[in-house]
């Protein structure tokens, strides 16, 4: 199964109109046109694979409902799963594009931040829910390295965003996903342990791993940069596009690792994302 990992889909020189702000956050925000033509190319392959309808086009947009055949329906246990992390406000819109293909989201919410300038707020998670999106965790405060976090932080991070959301939506909240790319096995034992089932990792793979009753799913990283041509690729597993991330994603880990502490120092200085932000593991 492949998994798409967005973030916020902002118009470009609007990036802080939703989401964290800054220049960092902003590698991971797509425009709404690039949005559009992504879930064109993966309606195609959809269509080209003999289990989805054909992508909108002027003539069909307002055709309800979009899956009609038996062949569109069985495309619901085949489509690529597409992720949003944060929660950024921009969710509502990417919601209705989604519909648009009669494809659903999983956004993960950063429960600190419900309600901020530039996120979602209670009604817009109910509303999600409501409109058969699937709302999860992102943790409570967003560490960069929650992979670094003591053990009483990261069941607090884990389990009282998962409370505060179920406390938003009436209704078990079962899925997470790792917030800064910053995964270690005892992210797991503590999401295992705050009740979740499902965590969302941001490595770039399609196998699937059970730990401790957790059914880990790895993630490809979509950037502003990221073509509809990659995006397709991505979805059918070609080789070129699954091993640059793959590369990219080792690389990065091992210079995490090599930088300890400094990691965060380093990001801040290259980087610059909004003062206004207090990642979870930052002091200061």
């Amino acid at each position: 199964m492949t998994t798409l990992m967005y973030h916020d889909i902002a118009p470009a020189g609007a990036e802080d109109s939703s989401g964290f702000p800054g220049r960092d956050a902003a590698r991971y925000k797509v425009t709404p046109e690039l949005f559009a033509a992504h879930l064109k190319a993966i309606a195609c392959q959809l269509f080209f694979a003999g289990v989805g309808a054909p992508p909108p086009t002027r003539a069909n947009a307002d055709a309800s409902p979009r899956f009609s055949s038996a062949a569109a329906q069985r495309s619901r246990g085949r489509s690529p799963v597409l992720t949003f992390d944060d929660g950024g406000v921009s969710a509502m819109g990417a919601a209705d594009a989604l519909e648009h293909h009669g494809f659903r989201g999983h956004f993960f919410i950063t429960v600190n931040y419900v309600g901020a300038p530039g996120f979602v707020d209670e009604r817009d998670i109910r509303d999600l829910c409501r409109r058969g999106h699937t709302v999860g965790s992102h943790s409570s405060s967003h560490p960069l390295r929650m992979g670094h976090c003591s053990w009483p932080r990261l069941l607090d991070e884990w389990t009282r965003s998962r409370a505060t959301l179920e406390k938003i939506i009436g209704e078990e909240i079962r899925t997470a996903s790792v917030p800064g790319g910053d995964f270690a096995p005892r992210v797991a034992e503590a999401a295992a342990r705050a009740g979740f089932t499902k965590l969302f990792t941001s490595e770039p793979t399609r196998k699937l791993r059970r730990v401790l009753g957790l059914t880990l799913l790895g993630r490809y990283t979509i950037q502003r940069w990221t073509t509809a041509d990659t995006v397709a690729g991505l979805v059918t597993g070609a080789w070129v596009p699954c091993a640059r991330q793959a590369i990219i994603w080792n690389a990065k880990k091992l210079s995490k690792c090599l930088s300890g502490e400094q990691y965060l120092k380093l990001r801040r200085l290259l980087l610059r994302h909004g003062d206004e932000v207090r990642w979870g593991d930052e002091s200061g």
